[in-house]
């Protein structure tokens, strides 16, 4: 339900609360207010998102329905409004009207309604014209059943819910490469940290695993490799192999257990056997612990042949992906975790340029290039911006803040970046 959830949160900034301008000579606030709230009832737990913008166009829902050829101007015609409103959970009825930089990622409203009935559940659509809109989730909690995938991991059978699935990979062991002392295997040109499900679930040592291999001496076969996406994190975890998928009813933990960490709860399989149902947020979040940054001080050379650039990302996927494609480009890189990380390296050599990140830890990156042109030394030091970050507003804070080029990673473009990287340097 996450990319659900952000779904509808993204649509409602972006086709539902209106500029701040247009808000004030409706005599709204300025500021737009958009809620998530939930709930629960005796069988259900409602969730609900609601936004005070413009509310749904039905003249537009009716338009564009008639031409992708859903419904025809009678049959419009003896709907109601709410009927009409439901239409834009339909298959097909996108358009590029609909589709943004913030909206037009992740899953489509089509996506979002097939997820929630597969809880059971249903969504209703409530609208008025410039007061707002509101899409409430209704979830049944009398019966959880959940899709899932077996994984064998040493003849111990686990479950992860499918709905987390990215994909699944044969990995052999040179497609492992070890990066800031983290696993990473690339797929599609990202960078995926990978290991072993049995090291993650910390099982090793237990009664039932006494015969398990070491992880060296696993990776001298290819291995199976689930790898498991919450929101736009990914992850990969090794396993013995991938056995079915099941429909199971799931059971929660129970309030002696309460929390376990990387469990969501258990499900007892046809053959009788009691199976774990895994948590894939936690495994994912398993992967994310910071590793402390090493210093990177290398001897000074009279000539260096490959331009230097300072690399500032506190993502370990981007970090590894944008080191990658310079070094590819012939670039020499220092990476850095955060802006602090970045200014404190920035001290240590001559660097040709800067490549940012904006929201990082202990200094951003906005913060780190306004501190870089404090320094008369870096006047002419080239710094470029990548981000999430992609309205005019923030260009306009990033040009003020003293950066050279602003590219907005929703828009990532390796040709793009590496262009501008070279016109810069």
């Amino acid at each position: 339900m996450i990319n659900s959830l952000l779904h509808l949160i993204r649509n409602a900034i972006d086709h539902g609360i209106e500029p701040a301008a247009e808000r004030e000579s409706m005599g709204k606030p300025a500021i737009a207010k958009l809620s998530l709230s939930g709930y629960q009832t005796t069988n259900s737990v409602v969730i609900e998102v609601s936004d005070d913008g413009r509310g749904l166009d039905i003249e537009q829902i009716k338009q564009t329905a008639i031409r992708r050829k859903l419904h025809t101007p009678d049959e419009l015609e003896r709907m109601t409004p709410n009927q009409i409103y439901s239409l834009i959970m339909a298959s097909g009825f996108s358009t590029r009207t609909f589709i943004t930089e913030i909206s037009g990622r992740g899953v489509g409203l089509d996506v979002v309604r097939t997820n929630v009935e597969r809880l059971k559940g249903n969504i209703q659509i409530e609208s008025t014209p410039n007061q707002g809109c509101t899409f409430r989730l209704q979830l049944s909690t009398t019966l959880t059943t959940s899709n899932v995938i077996l994984l064998d991991v040493q003849g111990i059978i686990h479950a992860i819910p499918f709905e987390f699935l990215s994909t699944t990979v044969v990995v052999s062991p040179e497609q492992v490469e070890l990066v800031e002392g983290h696993e990473m295997i690339y797929l599609n040109d990202q960078a995926i940290p990978v290991a072993n499900l049995i090291d993650v679930l910390e099982l090793i040592q237990s009664p039932s695993y006494a015969l398990a291999n070491k992880v060296q001496q696993a990776r001298s076969e290819r291995l199976s490799c689930v790898v498991l996406k919450v929101g736009e994190e990914q992850a990969g975890f090794f396993v013995d192999r991938l056995l079915e998928t099941q429909e199971v009813v799931l059971k929660p933990q129970s309030q002696v257990l309460k929390r376990v960490r990387s469990v969501m709860g258990a499900t007892i399989l046809g053959s009788g056997e009691v199976c774990m149902v895994l948590n894939p947020i936690d495994l994912i979040r398993s992967l994310q612990k910071p590793v402390e940054a090493k210093s990177e001080n290398p001897l000074p050379t009279p000539v260096r042949r490959k331009s230097l650039i300072l690399l500032v990302e506190d993502s370990l996927p981007v970090r590894t992906q944008e080191k990658r494609l310079f070094e590819n480009a012939g670039y020499e890189v220092v990476i850095a975790v955060d802006g602090l990380d970045g200014y404190n390296k920035l001290k240590t050599q001559k660097f040709d340029a800067v490549v940012s990140d904006i929201e990082m830890p202990n200094l951003d990156g906005l913060s780190l290039t306004a501190k870089i042109r404090q320094d008369r030394n870096y006047d002419e030091l080239p710094i470029i911006l990548v981000t999430t970050l992609s309205s005019e507003d923030d260009r306009r804070r990033g040009a003020e803040a003293g950066a050279n080029a602003y590219i907005a990673k929703g828009k990532f473009n390796q040709e793009a970046l590496l262009e501008t990287l070279t016109r810069l340097v």
